[in-house]
């Protein structure tokens, strides 16, 4: 134990405290409101009512010289279903500024708001399709902005122990996929209007309850009040004022804000010149993009389109089949991320999912009648089995697990902005494959399977090179991990030295650009050090 703090309360704290449950429960609701609005559009696609006021009347093939039905375009389906993936980009690359400037969770509550104004406009809407497209647009912008300020809250306010027990959206899209299920019987507008509607109840909870929770720490520290950071920290970890992880935690801030303000205003490019920060602000980007490229959102945005063509006669109960696996495998994954730590969570799951979609492509296309899959009703069974093992391996670790990481990969200087790119970089995947899915599953049927087995083998292999471990580690020594370059194989086993004074952006001032650090000694006999693409340099 470092000196500095030998006089401090060592004693244990508890793993979690009510307040840290509470948090987790609340925060939760920003999981809930993706979740809920992902799940619930799988089912307006095929509900009579919404088919007949927003789709088109068309041949039916099925019938030849029929009266026809309504149907929904390649390009209307892929617009009402993406348009909301391109409000949650724009709405992820400008929450940070509003983040930084008015505090996490009063940005929190004002998304929220944002989120309800983007449903009464879906709700409103009577014949044009259009109005949902808008609808939608705008309530992503609530929830990409909420994309971004929920893990930020997290990962500040969270002890490091529990980070990653704290996010999850699978309740959402089962929620959905049992009220779809129950309405979609209903021939008249309450078969879509009731989902959406339930949808408010999320962000009331969130944006009400937010306000009862305490500013992060962190950003009360940066806004020159240590003191309610100090009170905020004690609740939170249930320790007393006098105890050595509330002193070594606040020591931390106090060095990354000195050195912040000496360096200056920053300008933005310094995520891409800061030490060792190219690396991590890609690193956040591709994983990101790769958990969109695993193909999930596949089964969820469109999955009751797709279990039909497998020949069900209700495909509704084969998405709440999905649902509750997703639900029931997000706590083993709660446990997994804990105790085997990120990177072998993320490279199993990879490897497990591409395992599944190969299965599921070479079936889709090889054994099942696509014309009458009726025919062949063991390849629609087996079908459906291996989507639910890929959404166990998807709900266990790529799904919350992303988030977590990318909530821990970045110094707090530049925290917001990279959470931005990275979560942008989700949403313009998300929107680019909810666009284009029906086309190529037009083109090239269930080999569309083994686009996303390969990415998800892609997946594994970066994380196995690219991703250190940060089980069990405080942001700042996950930050000195990167700057020193330790190896991501031989992250997991990383302990700093006793008193170790880390040498990273946020205890360090900033050479101009971010290129380098200049960092003075605490004994007042000041040198400079300059880390250049992480090697310190005296």
């Amino acid at each position: 134990m470092s000196g500095q703090f030998q006089h401090y309360d060592d004693s244990p704290y508890p793993l979690a405290t009510w307040r840290t449950i509470m948090m987790g429960i609340l925060v939760s609701m920003g999981g809930l409101i993706f979740g809920y609005d992902t799940g619930q559009i799988s089912g307006f696609l095929e509900m009579k009512d919404f088919l007949q006021r927003f789709g088109e009347l068309r041949p039916d093939p099925k019938i030849p010289g029929g009266p026809g039905s309504y149907q929904f375009t390649n390009v209307r389906s892929g617009l009402i279903v993406g348009l909301l993936s391109i409000g949650t980009l724009i709405g992820a690359l400008i929450a940070a500024p509003f983040a930084n400037k008015f505090g996490r969770k009063y940005s929190i509550s004002a998304w929220c708001i944002v989120f309800s104004v983007g449903m009464v406009v879906q709700i409103a809407a009577n014949t044009k399709w259009y109005e949902i497209v808008v609808g939608r647009w705008v309530a992503g912008l609530g929830i990409g902005a909420l994309s971004i300020l929920v893990p930020l809250f997290q990962s500040e306010s969270a002890p490091s122990h529990v980070r990653g027990a704290i996010l999850f959206i699978t309740l959402g899209i089962l929620f959905a996929n049992i009220v779809n299920y129950g309405t979609e019987r209903i021939h008249n507008t309450a078969s879509w209007r009731i989902p959406m509607g339930i949808g408010f109840l999320w962000a009331i909870i969130l944006g009400v309850g937010i306000l009862f929770f305490p500013e992060t720490p962190k950003h009360n520290f940066r806004k020159g009040k240590p003191e309610k950071a100090k009170r905020t920290m004690t609740k939170l970890l249930g320790v007393g004022d006098n105890h050595r992880k509330v002193a070594m935690e606040l020591n931390e801030m106090k060095k990354a804000l000195e050195a912040e303000q000496a360096g200056g205003n920053r300008p933005w490019w310094e995520v891409f010149t800061g030490p060792r920060m190219a690396y991590r602000t890609l690193l956040g980007i591709v994983l990101q993009a790769f958990q969109q490229l695993t193909g999930a959102n596949f089964f969820f945005y469109y999955g009751t389109t797709i279990f039909v063509s497998t020949g069900l006669t209700n495909s509704y109960t084969t998405q709440i089949i999905l649902g509750t696996v997703n639900v029931a495998c997000t706590f083993p994954g709660l446990y997994f991320v804990e105790r085997f730590g990120r990177r072998i969570s993320l490279i199993l799951g990879g490897a497990w999912m591409c395992m599944c979609f190969l299965v599921f492509a070479s079936v889709g296309h090889f054994a099942l009648d696509q014309t009458n899959p009726q025919n062949t009703p063991k390849a629609g069974t087996a079908m459906i089995v291996f989507a639910c093992l890929f959404i166990a391996a998807f709900a266990s670790t790529w799904g919350p697990m992303v988030w977590t990481v990318t909530g821990e990969l970045y110094p707090s200087r530049y925290r917001a902005q990279c959470m931005s790119m990275s979560t942008a970089s989700n949403w313009g995947w998300n929107f680019l494959i909810a666009f284009f899915t029906p086309f190529i599953t037009g083109a090239i049927d269930f080999r569309y399977g083994y686009v996303f087995a390969a990415c998800c083998a892609a997946a594994s292999i970066t994380v196995y090179f690219f991703l250190l471990e940060a089980q069990g580690k405080t942001l700042e020594e996950v930050d000195n991990m990167y700057i020193l370059h330790v190896k991501p194989w031989q992250s997991k086993h990383y302990v700093p030295e006793a008193g170790q004074d880390f040498d990273n952006p946020d205890h360090s001032t900033l050479m101009p650009g971010g290129r380098g650090i200049n960092k003075g000694q605490e004994n007042g006999m000041r040198h400079t050090q300059q880390v250049e693409n992480g090697s310190v340099v005296p």
